[in-house]
């Protein structure tokens, strides 16, 4: 295996305090959660309590003021655990970042520290049931009234929908103005008006909260306005890079802990008198998979390089989730085949990484849309 260089003996060292964290606080309780479709509040106060939410905000507002690595590692070990329940990445280093990067002053005090503790769980309002990868076809309105907005519309498919305290709403301020008529607002849950629907009941990801959201003339002050009016389609887009990394970190951790895993499994299986990992169909799927989730691996870590210097490009981090998450689901699919019966049963972890990874290649914007993405660099 190439060595890995973009991770310093700091990083490992908090690696490992990061895995303890997933192995005693998260992992026993994760088939509890997959029942209940939510993690526990206490989990996320627990990864408060111990730096491990928001680290790259900066310290004027809670955070560690850490570099990105430090979310990389946490996303990581998260894949890694096979614990696909904890919304950490989207409320880290979705819905915080965007607060960081486009809110006020007020806006940041008010909310980051409450993020970076777990006191709050962010979440961002994209989606609709008739407008999915296609931002620009929302429905949901924001009327100015006086001093105040009116929003109206449904949210679908919102991952952290249920447990939410705060989240991003993307609504039209200016239908008629097309992306410009974009905005961002900061609605809290509790707001009347602001209602939550029922917690979706999904192939995969059965421990992560996703809900659908309902706005019926929800009234709020112009100073929830996140960015500026007419700028949400702007903001989107400045973010959408680092989003879509962050699915080509995950699909490439997972790829490489159910490989391990399906690896040993062959070690002992056994099948007509010997075991699975002697047959040679065996040893060369493995050493075709083996190489392909090196190949994500040294590109991933090629694109973390880009994005710490700031020069991580829209097209190449459309690369990575299309072609990453394509892999993932495939490079599963094999091993699931080599377990043979078993690894159609939950019990087994590549059973529940081939249900979870499927979603990858839909959310952060399809793989259909990421070829358009990279087709227009050509």
């Amino acid at each position: 295996m190439i060595k890995r260089e973009i991770f310093s003996e700091e990083h490992n060292i908090f690696r490992e305090s990061v895995r303890r964290f997933y192995e005693d606080h998260i992992t026993p309780h994760h088939a509890k959660w997959e029942k209940e479709g939510q993690v526990s509040r206490e989990a996320w106060l627990e990864a408060g309590s111990q730096g491990l939410l928001c680290m790259s905000i900066p310290e004027e507002y809670g955070g560690l003021g850490a570099e990105k690595l430090y979310s990389v590692i946490m996303m990581e070990e998260q894949a890694r655990a096979g614990t696909s329940g904890p919304g950490f990445g989207l409320h880290s280093e979705i819905v915080a970042p965007y607060i960081l990067n486009y809110g006020t002053e007020e806006q940041k005090k008010k909310y980051l520290p409450k993020l970076v503790s777990g006191e709050m769980i962010g979440a961002i309002a994209m989606t609709e049931p008739a407008a999915g990868s296609d931002l620009q076809g929302i429905k949901t309105r924001a009327v100015k009234d006086g001093d105040d907005f009116i929003i109206n519309g449904s949210k679908t498919f919102i991952t952290n929908g249920y447990m939410c305290d705060l989240v991003i709403v993307v609504a039209k301020t200016d239908p008629e103005a097309g992306a410009k008529g974009t905005s961002l607002f900061l609605v809290e849950t509790g707001t009347p008006g602001f209602d939550k629907g029922r917690n979706l009941d999904k192939l995969g990801l059965k421990a992560q909260d996703t809900a659908e959201l309902f706005f019926d003339d929800v009234r709020v002050p112009a100073s929830s306005l996140l960015g500026g009016e007419g700028k949400g389609f702007f903001c989107l887009m400045q973010e959408l890079a680092w989003e879509r990394l962050q699915i080509a970190i995950g699909a490439t951790a997972t790829m490489e802990a159910v490989l391990e895993e399906t690896i040993e499994y062959t070690k002992v299986r056994s099948a007509f008198g010997k075991n699975v990992i002697q047959f040679q169909n065996t040893k060369f799927k493995l050493a075709e998979l083996k190489t392909e989730a090196q190949i994500a691996r040294v590109f991933v870590d090629r694109c973390l390089e880009e994005l710490l210097k700031g020069e991580l490009e829209v097209d190449t981090a459309a690369m990575a989730k299309y072609w990453c998450s394509d892999l993932e689901n495939k490079l599963i699919d094999e091993c699931l085949q080599l377990h043979g019966g078993y690894g159609f049963m939950w019990e087994y972890r590549v059973a529940r990484a081939y249900a979870d990874a499927r979603v990858q290649r839909i959310y952060g914007g399809t793989n259909e849309i990421m070829k358009e993405i990279i087709s227009r660099s050509l």
